[in-house]
């Protein structure tokens, strides 16, 4: 059977055997469990891939070099996610269980990495140059592995995948599973977030993210190309009535997303050719786009949703799309991934996999090539 990782909401990474202790709800609560054995390790201490070409050197020295290169992948997460407890909840981990990695790193090379006397994560001069070093590394390491793999007759290897909640659980994990069948020798880590992806940080293969980012560390391709919906069940359309023009929805309870500090309760509309902005109230706020379409198929409010995300529910009489005349503003949803000379084969395929199986769903969000 192939084997497929679904990592608790945030994912994993790569703490070693003895970080693998963390709550496996996840942050999510009950939304996703974790499925990765609690003795798998991503990348485990002595047993990286490149240890696969070091035959005929003596067995301690390739995992010493293999426990150097995941301390080094490990330090340059704790640096990208600014604090220690900032990278225990990227990996799904614990907070004394990275302190711990960190010290034994520390103990190791005889010198502080990080000046533990203040609040912030602030790294040393050594801690600076050991960050700088292992980024060099590692990128070497990858390109040594993508070339190698590249001319490997079946893809094989380990792919880390970021998605967004909702679309993640609806849409791609089914296309995941159905790529396992199809690639054995491959096992894919689904990371569902709903917060800014963060590709190179969270060591990602593959991501999807609404609209495309501005880094230039990645590429980004446009996937699907829609637009957001208003939408209420039919029950709250019966009690409430039925909203005609865009002002109307002051006199409804509007279901609102918060990211952050920051609420979105200004839904943007186009009306007799320019754009209207119209403040929404009431009784519901979430930070879950997934908790708000259970809200509004709850009849409990009018939601705002990405249109792939509702669309069989529409199809199927669940929901109501509402004014959609007024144009609600476009989504659009980005596969992104690092910017390489040599992408890893497993990577390519998984790509045209995705793309392919979108471009032939029946209706819906128009999928670019």
């Amino acid at each position: 059977m192939p084997k497929l990782y679904r990592s608790a909401v945030r994912g994993a990474g790569y703490p070693g055997r003895e970080d693998t202790q963390a709550n496996p709800s996840g942050p999510g609560g009950d939304l996703l469990t974790t499925d990765i054995p609690p003795d798998y390790d991503i990348e485990p201490r002595g047993k990286h891939p490149l240890s696969r070409l070091s035959a005929g050197v003596g067995n301690e020295r390739v995992d010493r070099v293999a426990d150097d290169i995941s301390d080094f992948r490990l330090f340059v997460r704790m640096v990208t996610a600014g604090s220690l407890s900032e990278t225990a909840r990227r990996l799904n981990s614990s907070l004394p269980a990275m302190s711990r990695r960190l010290s034994a790193m520390e103990s190791r090379l005889g010198a502080r990495l990080v000046d533990r006397s203040t609040r912030r994560f602030l790294l040393t001069e050594e801690g600076k140059l050991l960050y700088e070093r292992a980024l060099g590394i590692l990128h070497d390491i990858d390109q040594v592995e993508a070339e190698v793999g590249a001319r490997s007759s079946s893809p094989r290897g380990h792919l880390r995948v970021g998605a967004p909640l909702e679309i993640g659980r609806r849409r791609i994990a089914p296309l995941i599973g159905a790529f396992c069948q199809q690639y054995p020798d491959i096992t894919v880590e689904l990371v569902l977030d709903d917060t800014r992806v963060d590709v190179i940080g969270n060591g990602l293969d593959v991501a999807l993210h609404v609209d495309p980012l501005r880094e230039g560390d990645v590429i980004a391709r446009l996937l699907l190309a829609s637009r957001r919906s208003i939408c209420a069940s039919p029950a709250y359309l019966e009690r409430c009535g039925v909203p005609q023009m865009p002002a109307d929805l002051a006199d409804h309870d509007c279901i609102r997303y918060v990211r952050g500090r920051h609420l979105y309760d200004h839904w943007t509309f186009v009306e007799n050719g320019e754009p209207l902005e119209v403040r929404v109230r009431g009784t519901l706020i979430t930070s879950s786009t997934e908790v708000m379409h259970d809200w509004a198929l709850a009849g409990l409010g009018i939601g705002i949703k990405a249109h792939w995300d509702i669309e069989q529910d529409i199809a199927e009489g669940r929901l109501v799309e509402l004014l959609a005349h007024f144009a609600v503003n476009p989504i659009d949803l980005y596969l992104i991934y690092p910017t390489r000379s040599h992408m890893p084969r497993r990577a390519r395929v998984f790509i045209d996999y995705v793309v392919d199986a979108l471009k032939n769903r029946p209706n819906g969000p128009t999928a670019a090539g």
